[in-house]
């Protein structure tokens, strides 16, 4: 295990969320809520929205994503201790979701910062057009200061559509929005070669610079009785974020002003990513078949080559069956392959609109669509 860093003596690898453009801030059930009382630790929560109004002041974009709505939900509906059924707990998670909401709300507003819930499902990032939507949503909220509050949906999700625990959401949530860091705040303070409250020689990583078979075997199982996520849906995650450009850390976040004391040093694991998270964007798309194609005119084709966004004006014919979110090939007009982009509009809808004016679009089609045919973030040239 050379290759990996432990304990407090070399952290020059440690990444600074100081420099985060984007971050997200996973929050777990033990942490929010507590497991006697089953009531919201708002002292808790107070420190950690200074911390956020902190970070937003350096210009950081946040996205939190939280659990705790079955948590205080369940309390609310004095349902016994124990493993709930699905149907408990999507009842529970019907009356918490409206409270945490609004936790949140009072704990950020007076830093004059604005939230905005956002529910999601496994089906919302597996689908492709359901990924662009929610993309197109979160890139909105972060582009007029919303802090969004993001949660499993689980008053309408199965078993089978579940992603199960926050921290593969947050991880895929980081990837979706383009984050350059996540931050799991949970209830152990990284990494360990073994379960430290069953072996005393466990030995925590500052960074973990590669995600091995050997790292995946130290991974255990749960430990609190709130949270669903073990240290294996951990690694689940950092392997999710890391191969998004996106770097990981795994902290303690019971103190109050977690992310503070994270800058000042506080244990914690990191996971390296791979890449830009723009850049590994880009490779993904890249990596797909067409299911049609598009042909621009020149003007078209310098503006997308200047790094603008595909307007319907500049496409003078549209080829294939595809739908939203699908990949399409963009060509030049003497048939050159430009490059490849998922489009915002059906087949169909692309033909009815091709060479038309952004403004014209509703009269066309009968609804106010996306400016852009292809966006600029969902292309590769």
């Amino acid at each position: 295990m050379a290759a990996l860093t432990s304990g407090a003596a070399d952290t020059a690898e440690r990444p600074d969320i100081r420099a985060a453009r984007r971050l997200v801030i996973k929050i777990g059930s033990a942490l929010l809520v507590d497991a006697a009382s089953g009531r919201l630790r708002s002292d808790w929560l107070e420190g950690l929205a200074a911390d956020v109004a902190e970070a937003k002041g350096r210009g950081t974009q946040m996205i939190l994503v939280s659990s705790g709505s079955i948590a205080l939900g369940r309390r609310v509906l004095d349902l016994p201790p124990g493993v709930l059924s699905l149907e408990q707990s999507q009842a529970s998670a019907a009356v918490g979701q409206i409270r945490l909401a609004r936790a949140y709300e009072e704990a950020l507003s007076p830093h004059g910062i604005t939230t905005a819930q956002v529910l999601v499902t496994l089906e919302d990032t597996e689908d492709r057009r359901r990924y662009l939507n929610s993309r197109a949503t979160m890139e909105t909220l972060l582009s007029l200061g919303v802090v969004p509050i993001v949660n499993e949906n689980d008053t309408v999700a199965t078993d089978e559509i579940r992603y199960g625990d926050n921290d593969r959401l947050a991880a895929q949530i980081a990837v979706t929005v383009g984050a350059d860091m996540l931050v799991l705040l949970s209830d152990v303070d990284g990494f360990y070669t073994a379960n430290p409250k069953e072996d005393p020689t466990a030995r925590r990583f500052d960074v973990v610079p590669r995600i091995t078979p050997e790292i995946e075997a130290m991974a255990g199982d749960p430990i609190s009785g709130l949270s669903k996520g073990g240290m294996k849906t951990k690694i689940m995650a950092a392997k999710t974020a890391v191969a998004g450009g996106c770097a990981m850390a795994i902290m303690e976040g019971s103190v109050n002003r977690p992310l503070t004391a994270l800058l000042d040093g506080a244990n914690a694991t990191w996971f390296v990513g791979e890449r830009d998270p723009q850049a590994a964007r880009k490779r993904w798309i890249g990596a797909m078949k067409p299911r049609g194609s598009v042909v621009v005119d020149g003007g078209a084709a310098r503006a997308l080559t200047a790094g603008k966004s595909l307007l319907p004006a500049g496409v003078t014919l549209v080829s294939g069956r595809f739908g939203r979110g699908e990949p399409v090939a963009i060509h030049g007009p003497a048939g050159e392959r430009l490059g490849l982009g998922l489009t915002r509009y059906t087949a169909d809808e692309a033909r009815a609109i091709c060479g038309r004016h952004s403004d014209e679009i509703e009269g066309i089609l009968g609804y106010a669509g996306r400016a852009a045919l292809i966006h600029r973030d969902d292309m590769v040239l």
